[in-house]
């Protein structure tokens, strides 16, 4: 018989198909508060604040530096006081280090220019009835623009009397023969584009309101040249960062190469740092763990640190001798993402690694090294990191969180790091994150924002290069100018058995007191002596 078409639904049919309604809604539900959470985080990282930084009242149960060095003393709440005052005006306090009565402090390699300001009372006709009776001084901050000077290197032609031989008196080289760029230039070139991120053509620019044409295919022709020479010595740095017992990497894309249709391909800076405050960045056209196998093929043994990326975990377990660890404040980020969805429960974990942290700090104020700072670290670290991750395993058990709420997502992070995020404890020279990597490369985003792409791989290689020289100049308090207009001079005296010496930590012992300068240091005086 045909099925009749008016027969209504039976009660079982109309709940399954009730529980299936309600299983589609609530998977559109999640759905949706995923969505809601992707925009949030964009509009966080357009607009919001980018620091990672918390008030230490936000939790009054937080753990503070003074409550480990000993109990912080009892005060008494002080009563309240209504005062009534006349608003005027404060008088402004000066710091010691001021130099002058307007608050403006400079040190003596500034240069003054003395002003002289006349008095119209001593130059009138009643001049003798006025007495100087003491100066006093005006001091204002000027700036110029950005000057260039042309050397011009006079230089006598004479002759032998006897064989009437001509002869020239030998002009002092350059860095390049035949060159047009003395070392001031190029090494205020470099420091320009890489420390301040002036791109060559707002340099070429600078120059031609300067009153100088110069193509910009000449910035970029030296630009090269001078980064080459500098190559052996970021060599010579990466083979002694590879003998640290500790060592961080990490990773950041650029823009390089062009593909066939004329776009632009990702490239990957990798960063890697020692224990010695030396910093190279290695490039790769990919993110690929060949790269972290190639840089460390040389036989680096000890203590990798790094983020959660999987490519450092797949290298370190195949290689003996190499121990994995792991940053936490790549962690807690995926904590502070849940925290619009779980405030409690994220003040929760974000408290355990507070208490982790000001440890640190105590441990630093200290001064702890070696077993002294290994004792302290498992006396005090260690129960809180064994609290935090048994408070994240009886998350995994708590039924009121989705399986796709980001707290769960957390703690499986951590979860799954454990070991590696414990390695610090039995180390002493084992940092507890990379922080301090992540902000020796921010000079390569803050590049990217100005001078945008890398037109070629080779382009890339040379921005590693000298990125690497000029951030390791900051790390050892080195100021890169004076050490680039040394060693662009140096390089070609020096013998290349020993180019290690030029690498900014120990070129700050051999070198740094009597640095070689430029002809125009002194205004050209030397060049007659």
């Amino acid at each position: 018989m045909p099925k009749d078409t008016n027969q209504q639904p039976s009660y079982a049919e109309l709940k399954d198909a009730n529980a299936a309604t309600a299983g589609q809604v609530q998977v559109l539900e999640s759905q949706v508060e995923n969505l809601k959470r992707q925009v949030a985080w964009f509009q966080k990282q357009m607009f919001g604040s980018k620091s990672e930084r918390r008030l230490a009242d936000e939790n009054p149960d937080q753990l503070l530096l003074d409550g480990l060095l000993g109990e912080a003393p009892k005060t008494a709440p002080v009563p309240l006081e209504t005062i009534t005052y006349q608003r005027g005006k404060a008088s402004k306090k000066r710091g010691s280090d001021c130099v002058t009565d307007s608050g403006l402090r400079f040190d003596e390699t500034v240069p003054v220019e003395v002003i002289e300001v006349a008095s119209p009372e001593l130059s009138g006709p009643d001049a003798d009835q006025y007495e100087v009776i003491g100066n006093k001084s005006v001091h204002r901050l000027a700036q110029r623009p950005a000057s260039y000077v042309v050397l011009r290197y006079d230089h006598k032609v004479i002759k032998r009397k006897d064989s009437k031989a001509v002869i020239n008196t030998l002009v002092p080289g350059g860095v390049f023969d035949q060159s047009l760029a003395d070392v001031s230039f190029l090494a205020g070139m470099l420091v320009d584009k890489f420390m301040y991120h002036l791109p060559l053509y707002r340099q070429h620019q600078r120059l031609q309101q300067a009153g100088i044409a110069l193509s910009r295919a000449t910035l970029t022709n030296l630009t090269r040249r001078s980064i080459e020479l500098l190559r052996p010595i970021v060599e010579a740095q990466l083979r002694n960062i590879l003998r640290s017992k500790v060592l961080a990497m990490d990773e950041t894309p650029v823009k390089s190469r062009r593909s066939g249709k004329g776009k632009m391909k990702t490239g990957w800076f990798w960063p890697v740092c020692g224990d010695q405050g030396e910093i190279v960045f290695t490039y790769a056209n990919s993110r690929a763990k060949a790269h972290i196998e190639q840089v460390l093929a040389e036989g680096f043994k000890g203590t990798l640190i790094s983020d959660g990326y999987v490519a450092y975990a797949c290298y370190t377990e195949a290689q003996e001798g190499v121990i994995h660890a792991q940053c936490w404040v790549h962690g807690r980020r995926h904590f502070i993402t849940a925290e619009d969805v779980e405030p409690a429960l994220v003040a929760t974990a974000l408290q355990h690694i507070r208490e982790l942290y000001a440890i640190e700090a105590v441990i630093k104020q200290k001064q702890l090294t070696g077993d002294k700072k290994r004792n302290w670290r498992m006396k005090y670290s260690a129960p809180v990191v064994n609290a935090f991750f048994a408070w994240c395993e009886n998350q995994l058990n708590n039924k009121e969180l989705l399986p796709d709420n980001p707290l769960l997502k957390a703690v499986r992070y951590m979860l799954h790091r454990q070991a590696k995020l414990k390695v610090f404890l039995e180390d002493p020279d084992v940092p507890m994150d990379t922080n301090y990597i992540e902000r020796a490369l921010r000079p390569i985003p803050m590049g990217r924002k100005n001078w945008n792409f890398c037109w070629t791989e080779l382009g890339a290689e040379h921005v590693g290069i000298i990125q690497s020289l000029i951030s390791t100049c900051k790390i050892q308090d080195i100021d890169p100018y004076v050490y680039l207009v040394d060693v662009l001079q140096r390089i070609n005296l020096h013998p290349a058995s020993n180019v290690e010496a030029l690498t900014p930590r120990l070129w700050k012992e051999k070198f740094a007191q009597a640095p070689m300068r430029s002809a125009i240091y002194h205004g050209g005086d030397e060049l007659g002596k």
